[in-house]
């Protein structure tokens, strides 16, 4: 008898311990819990996070963000009247690649920002930078939003000073897709000059630039590619980190390339300007329109220049 009568009082002691575990993790009042807050109140809801999204929900969705992706830029293919709808580009590398100044390019000096005319990456990618600023066509803007195409601007400020607000505009329009970069002041022929005279065509044009659209660019490209080693000590100090050239050169109404195969390479720089028909054969739209056409047809995407370099 004592002996059931010691299992029957192991039994309540284990009970009450059991509930009393069970009152202290619901925060049950009588538990003593810190908090519990008022008698009789449920535990509080504030803070719970919902559960983690599973590696497989987010690449579902990726997967249907990126097919209505290209289902709205398929239809701005046509609106625009590309024959082909562009490539999607692959996702930015990483780590930046190492850019060095093309063979052929070099001065004495060292230390100076790199002249390049192609960045080096072995996806099939492109960059479209565009120059000056004369043309400010508004359906340029539309255009290159609508098929979100991104580009480089490399702007000079004799042509921009009438409307600097269209430059804003374009920004404003595409903000991690277009960068406005300097092309100088005057678009003078920079060898020409003293280094004094380069430094304030190169260091004017990015005070413009800071005090129009808040950044100091990092890229430079000289006129007509022109440059000697003052032009890139001058650039250094100004806070040029690199001097990108270009590798083909698009018009409404054909290509002109550098390399000898007349061809697109991974990674290089396409060159066009802010012109309209006053100048060529076509429209900035015209021109958009060859140069995709193009490089859609060769297989491949145009990427974000500043993601490169």
């Amino acid at each position: 008898m004592a002996k059931g009568r010691s299992r029957r009082v192991l039994g309540a002691a284990l009970l009450v311990a059991a509930l009393t575990s069970t009152a202290a993790c619901s925060g049950d009042p009588g538990s003593g819990s810190a908090s519990s807050g008022a008698p009789g109140a449920p535990a509080p809801a504030a803070g719970r996070q919902a559960p983690a999204k599973t590696a497989a929900q987010l690449a579902r969705e990726k997967k249907a963000a990126l097919a209505k992706r290209r289902v709205v830029r398929a239809a701005a293919a046509k609106k625009w009247g590309l024959r082909l709808t562009p490539l999607e580009a692959p996702a930015p590398p990483r780590t930046k690649p190492r850019i060095t100044t093309r063979k052929g390019f070099e001065t004495d000096g060292e230390g100076l920002p790199p002249v390049f005319t192609t960045v080096p990456t072995k996806e099939k990618v492109v960059f479209l930078t565009i120059d000056d600023g004369a043309e400010k066509d508004p359906a340029l803007l539309r255009m290159m939003s609508e098929l979100d195409i991104p580009y480089s601007a490399f702007l000079s400020d004799y042509v921009i000073g009438d409307d600097y607000g269209y430059f804003a505009k374009m920004q404003k329009s595409r903000p991690e897709g277009v960068s406005l970069h300097n092309h100088t002041l005057h678009h003078k022929y920079l060898p020409g000059l003293s280094y004094a005279q380069q430094k304030r065509e190169i260091c004017g044009m990015q005070d413009v630039i800071e005090k129009k659209y808040g950044k100091r660019p990092e890229l430079f490209r000289p006129p007509y590619g022109n440059y000697n080693e003052d032009t890139l000590r001058a650039a250094r100090s100004c806070g040029i980190k690199a001097v990108p050239l270009w590798a083909s050169e698009a018009f409404p109404d054909h290509m002109e390339w550098r390399e000898w195969d007349r061809d697109l390479h991974p990674g290089d720089i396409v060159l066009t300007h802010f012109r309209g028909e006053e100048d060529w054969k076509g429209s900035m739209p015209d021109m958009i329109r060859r140069a995709m056409n193009v490089i859609t047809a060769k297989g491949y995407a145009v990427a974000r220049l500043e993601d490169y370099v």
